[in-house]
């Protein structure tokens, strides 16, 4: 065979054909190795049962009545979104960079294997040989480990799974379950999570940033690291080009796109409380399986209703504030020697101190009486002058206290204010806190609930769970009691001191006085509410007597045991929640009905199937707890308080005379209400201390709680028309007054305690003389 050819030849050739035979004998060798292995491996994959019937973990999700998201509760924020309603621009921006021949092989990119194994013995840079079903089989059941036996398992999963699965149905499950950084999973919760929108709204340039994401979802993200993902982001752009999924047009568009990202505090609704106590309660039905079943649950909550009550609430609290003695800066630290050193420094320390959403952490780089100049966490430089200044005035003086002096170093904070909102007022985090909680008293269902001036700083929830005096507001409880005993608003009551002895009032002795120091004298019933008159109140409950008025609470949701029945319940010494309240001035609106307040209108699954739709009680008899004629002639008589009384300000800000509610400030000022309604809205603010301390001497709920109220009414009543109640039976109008028809005649009671005399202070004598009386 090899005569013809020199002996050296001849050994030449014999050594080839042997060395040919020896690769191809190694060659069928690995042959028969890879198919025992196969063999034997293939009867040994997992089952696929959990994409075929792929069932994510998926996150409760909470949205308010209007459709607005407002929580999330799970460890995987994920948004299931069924391959058809993927956008193509995000399909295709996967495709692109991360298997862009998916529709044309098995489960396995052989081409992708040689170019990724040519790749390995070059300069070139790393190929990925990875297709999208491998990804899904290392994802769901393989570690993370580099090894051949894994790349094995991960090619014999692949293959398994495209037997069973359609393309699209892969592409389905790669897209909902990789991980994308900021906790979320799939690419509809990443949209939502960078860029604040629905992932059918995203553009060519944001799908291309997203797509990005899961070679390394730390290395990529947009936020952290935005130099870095914007490189990856372009050559996906490029990709897509090469591609044929975008046009020139749309790619030259796609570069040259700015990328606005949603910040981390950036929320569409500030609902933090509310979104808390809506888990609690489906925590409580269905335990931790309502963190991983995709449950979708709909509030009554009204977005725009809920974020006015938010923006209001901080309002008022830190319109309070700025009349409090500056506490002084949060923190001191020492600034480097080399200003250039200044931003790393004070970016470092404000970690420490992050912005209160409006209110902003700085640190001081220079400080004096007349000017302060302070670098917020952006890096942005901000000078304070003038107005701004004098929040921080003892601060800033020579001499001020160390310990509160703002000097360079100082972490102090900001915020803007002012005619348009355009200059920079130092100011401080408030002690002081408060609630708001608004619902339809005709269903019970809860508007706009805020739980306190920052959930962030504190998670405790003012409005179902602070127990506070209610003060002068709960007088109306005790008037209302006192119409069914005959009083009117007509009975005169005598507006003279009083004075008794601990077995009167239950605990210590007790001369109770008005919040003025005043005392006016015999006047009606109208006028003592309008004024808020403590020796009236009194008056008319030791008339009634403290155990009625007690059980005549409880229909309006009071409960019994909170409100001893002594003569101090007369000015609100029991304990309430601001939920209570609003439920009991409810019972006024609606015409005596008790409605019970809810927050869930809806609970839905993952597919939209709905669970559960409590439906609200209608107004019927079976909810009745006192007469029309009564919440009718209270409803006027609050109607005056908001006219000419404590509360004068409403109708006259709101310029509408169908406004009721009461002004209620407790004993030495520690707790500032406000609780009032129009007849389909009742709205209830309380503002205190969580250590209960005087609020200051001139402190009320007119002054303090009011405003509040009164600002988110101007917003929730815009556009609504006025409306009065019509008097209902039992009642008749004799010169411009309301009485039960019964007592229209004199019957009724037509005056009390006008015996009594009017000193300024009462002598020892006097004040026997008027203990003696009430033992009569």
């Amino acid at each position: 065979m090899f005569s013809s050819l020199p002996p050296w030849g001849q050994w030449l050739a014999r050594l080839g054909l042997w060395l040919a035979g020896l690769a191809v004998a190694a060659a069928l060798s690995v042959l028969m190795v890879v198919a025992i292995a196969l063999a034997v491996a293939y009867p040994n994959l997992p089952e696929i049962a959990s994409l075929t019937d792929y069932r994510p973990k998926l996150p409760m999700r909470i949205f308010s009545a209007d459709g607005v998201l407002i929580g999330e509760f799970g460890e995987e924020r994920r948004n299931f979104t069924p391959i058809a309603e993927i956008p193509k621009v995000m399909q295709d921006a996967v495709l692109a960079i991360e298997d862009s021949r998916f529709y044309e092989h098995s489960g396995v990119d052989y081409k992708g294997v040689i170019r990724a194994g040519f790749a390995q013995f070059s300069e070139a840079r790393s190929q990925g040989a990875s297709t999208i079903t491998m990804q899904v089989a290392r994802n769901f059941y393989l570690s993370t480990e580099k090894t051949f036996t894994r790349k094995i398992y991960e090619i014999l999963l692949a293959l398994k799974i495209e037997s069973q699965l359609t393309k699209p149905q892969i592409l389905e499950v790669y897209m909902n379950q990789i991980y994308l950084g900021q906790r979320a999973y799939g690419f509809a919760s990443a949209s939502e999570i960078y860029f604040g929108k629905p992932l059918k709204d995203i553009t060519v340039a944001e799908a291309a940033m997203l797509a990005g994401l899961p070679k390394a979802p730390s290395a990529y993200n947009p936020i952290a690291n935005p130099k870095r993902a914007t490189v990856r982001q372009l050559y996906i752009i490029d990709r897509m080009l090469e591609n044929g999924f975008i046009t020139p047009d749309q790619h030259d568009t796609a570069r040259k796109q700015p990328l606005r990202y949603r910040a981390p505090a950036d929320v569409p609704v500030h609902a933090e409380y509310v979104a808390e106590a809506a888990r609690q309660l489906i925590f409580n039905q269905y335990g931790e399986e309502a963190y991983t079943r995709g449950l979708n649950v709909f509030l009554t909550i009204d977005s725009g209703e809920q974020m006015v009550a938010y923006r209001a609430l901080r309002k008022g609290i830190m319109d309070y504030e700025r009349r409090q003695v500056y506490r002084g800066p949060e923190a001191y630290i020492d600034l480097p020697a080399n200003r250039n050193e200044f931003d790393a420094r004070i970016a470092e320390a404000l970690v420490d101190h992050p912005d209160n959403d409006e209110i902003k952490a700085a640190v001081a780089i220079e400080a004096g009486p007349k000017k302060v100049v302070a670098v917020l966490q952006s890096g942005e430089s901000v000078t304070v002058t003038g107005e701004g200044l004098k929040p921080a005035t003892s601060g800033l003086a020579e001499k001020a206290n160390p310990k509160t002096q703002i000097r360079p170093g100082a972490v102090i904070r900001l915020v803007k204010g002012g005619a348009k909102n355009d200059i920079w007022f130092i100011t401080q985090l408030p002690e002081v806190e408060g609630a708001f909680v608004a619902m339809d008293p005709r269903s019970g269902a809860v508007h706009a609930l805020v739980g306190g001036f920052d959930y962030a700083k504190n998670k405790f929830n003012h409005v179902t769970q602070a127990w506070r005096q209610p003060g002068s507001s709960f007088k109306p409880f005790i008037y209302s009691a006192a119409l069914e005993k005959g009083f009117t608003p007509a009975t005169v009551v005598n507006d003279a001191p009083l004075f008794f002895d601990a077995g009167t009032t239950g605990s210590q002795p007790w001369e109770p006085k008005n919040y003025d120091g005043k005392f006016e004298g015999p006047m009606s019933l109208r006028t003592a509410l309008k004024k808020s008159k403590n020796m009236v109140s009194i008056r008319i409950l030791k008339s009634i007597g403290p155990p009625y008025a007690q059980e005549w609470a409880t229909r309006f949701g009071f409960e019994a045991d909170k409100h001893p029945a002594y003569l101090t319940m007369a000015l609100g010494a029991g304990s309430v929640t601001p939920l209570q309240m609003a439920s009991g001035y409810a019972v006024f609106a609606n015409g005596g009905y008790r409605v019970n307040p809810f927050l869930i209108s809806k609970l839905t699954d993952t597919k939209g199937r709905v669970l559960t739709e409590p439906k609200p009680a209608g107004l019927d008899d079976s909810l009745r707890t006192i007469e029309p004629r009564n919440a009718f002639i209270m409803t006027s008589l609050l109607q005056e308080v908001t006219r000419s009384g404590t509360a004068a300000k409403a109708q006259e800000q709101l310029k509408r005379p169908d406004i009721y509610g009461k002004t209620g400030t407790t004993n030495d000022s520690m707790d500032a209400w406000f609780a009032g309604y129009q007849r389909h809205l009742v709205a209830v603010v309380w503002i205190g201390y969580d250590n209960p301390r005087k609020l200051g001497d001139r402190e009320t709920g007119g002054g303090l709680s009011l405003p509040i109220w009164i600002d988110f009414m101007r917003y929730a009543l815009k556009g609504v028309a006025t409306e009065e109640s019509s008097p209902p039976e039992g009642v008749v109008n004799l010169n411009g007054e309301w009485y039960y028809e019964e007592y229209a005649h004199g019957t009724g009671i037509s005056s009390v305690g006008l015996e009594d005399k009017l000193p300024t202070t009462p002598t020892e004598e006097e004040r026997k003389s008027i203990l003696d009386l009430f033992k009569r």
